[in-house]
């Protein structure tokens, strides 16, 4: 046997003996075995305090963040209309001296609409040409393409819009797929 575990059992031992003779000790023991739960208990709500903090501050931040996500989301049918106006425009209209003042204002507000969403992080989702991504992109319809990879945006319905890297509206999009016969052997 060791001589730190022996020194352990006789302390033990000697400490049991005591303790019936002096009741003093036993209540020392006790009051050290409560202080040393009260001590766990305080690092245990220290503990939880911060964990609380830290999560106020995290939900603090989001809420300034995306605050106007739903102001942002109500100005979104407005940028939709003024690209529906900007599109409804012919091509001998806009060369036109009396129309280019209302053509050049409608372009300008379109802009400046643009502009104001940048400045509060809200972002157009880029979709034709890109790898459909159901997080960002809802499918409407299948187009027939021999041009473009099936799964591929090839038609966009709808602007998608993102604010700071939440979706706000999803895009719209046509999706190609191999033309029909494509892919089968006829000769098998």
């Amino acid at each position: 046997m060791t001589e730190d575990k022996m020194t352990n059992e006789n302390t033990e031992d000697l400490r049991t003996e005591t303790a019936e003779a002096a009741p003093e000790l036993a209540e020392h023991d006790r009051l050290q075995t409560e202080l040393e739960e009260a001590r766990q208990q305080a690092l245990y709500v220290q503990a939880e305090m911060q964990n609380l903090r830290r999560r106020t501050e995290k939900e603090m931040a989001d809420t300034r963040a995306y605050a106007t996500t739903g102001f942002a989301r109500d100005l979104l049918s407005v940028a939709d209309n003024l690209q529906r106006a900007l599109a409804a425009i012919p091509a001998e209209l806009r060369t036109d001296d009396k129309m280019k003042p209302l053509v050049t204002g409608i372009e300008m507000t379109a802009k400046e609409l643009e502009n104001v969403f940048q400045r509060n992080g809200v972002t157009r989702i880029e979709a034709v040409g890109q790898p459909l991504d159901p997080n960002k992109h809802q499918a409407i319809m299948e187009m027939e393409s021999a041009e473009a990879t099936p799964g591929t945006v090839v038609h966009e319905m709808q602007t998608g819009w993102m604010i700071k890297d939440r979706l706000l509206r999803a895009a719209m999009v046509g999706v190609a797929k191999a033309p029909a016969g494509a892919g089968i052997d006829a000769t098998a």
